[in-house]
């Protein structure tokens, strides 16, 4: 195959034979994505690979991402009693999350002195950002896309290559590693993936700028989970940001806030990779036979406790 690649392009510099290498894992990886699992859906009708347990091949992306020196954001709300829950986020993900890899935390809370001292590995950084809060969980949650959009603009457009922006209400439980990275990822949730589309909970007013008919849609994907490159999560922030400021100038809420118009984004900008509830569980849901390994999970909470309302 070296031999091959060097007679095509007429050399064997560094960076072809990388661009090479690169190339011909990534095919490798697909071909195993695609044919390892026959009981659960692995490649959308758009060529996205949908990513399981039994789907991929550690030590071939390891190799592929290794070499590209990347560094992966990851944004956290933590606002109100919800700081409660990141101790066992962080100290979770240093157990399981992008390990070996430059990982930058961004914890975004109204209580700066309440985030918890946890012991980072290697090439992991945390940096606390001090927001305001508010007496609705609703409007703490419409404002995410907004934030998102603004912490990409001024400080990690030049400095990462990657964002995840996780729900902190949650908690690893196994290895989630760059199988996951993509240019825009999604994930499906764990509540509907085997449900009929048009019992989606879709956003089915056309009033709103997150409106889905009925007839529409793919997968119902969860906000606890979004992902990709950066400049392709901000385009997603601040185009869903844009359609909630629509919504509010015309006094309509979606029903699910963000998560609706990540809905609605990604029907008409498909992901280029899925994840499988594998990726976003809960811990009150039966374990069904197509879920191999539990990775990341909502905990068991009493939002009556945790919620500024109802």
């Amino acid at each position: 195959k070296l031999q091959q690649c060097v007679w095509w392009c007429g050399c064997a510099c560094v960076t072809c034979v990388y661009a090479f290498v690169c190339a011909y894992l990534l095919i490798c990886t697909y071909i195993c994505v695609c044919n390892s699992r026959k009981d659960v859906i692995t490649v959308t009708p758009w060529l996205a690979p949908v990513v399981w347990e039994g789907t991929f091949h550690t030590t071939l992306i390891d190799a592929i991402y290794k070499m590209q020196n990347i560094t992966v954001a990851t944004t956290v709300f933590a606002l109100g009693k919800y700081v409660q829950f990141l101790k066992d986020f962080l100290e979770s993900a240093e157990k399981h999350y992008m390990q070996g890899y430059r990982v930058h935390y961004y914890i975004f809370t109204d209580q700066p002195e309440a985030v918890p001292t946890v012991t980072l590995g290697a090439s992991r950084s945390l940096t606390t950002l001090k927001i305001s809060s508010s007496n609705r969980w609703q409007e703490i949650t419409l404002r995410r896309m907004e934030r998102l959009e603004k912490l990409i603009e001024t400080q990690l457009s030049n400095e990462v290559d990657y964002i995840f922006s996780l729900d902190v209400d949650t908690k690893f439980y196994g290895h989630w590693g760059v199988e996951t990275l993509g240019d825009i990822v999604a994930v499906i949730h764990p509540g509907y993936y085997s449900t009929p589309r048009d019992d989606f909970p879709y956003e089915r007013r056309s009033e709103s700028q997150a409106y889905i008919p009925y007839g529409k849609g793919d997968f119902y994907y969860g906000g606890a989970v979004i992902g990709g490159r950066v400049e392709k999560v901000h385009k997603l922030a601040k185009t869903c940001r844009m359609q909630l400021d629509v919504d509010k100038a015309n006094s309509i809420e979606a029903a699910w806030q963000e998560e609706s118009h990540l809905n609605k984004y990604f029907l008409y900008n498909k992901p280029t990779k899925i994840l499988s509830p594998e990726y976003l569980w809960q811990d009150t849901k039966y374990i069904t036979p197509d879920i191999k390994i539990i990775r990341f999970s909502q905990v068991i909470k009493n939002y009556a406790k945790v919620r500024p309302n109802p």
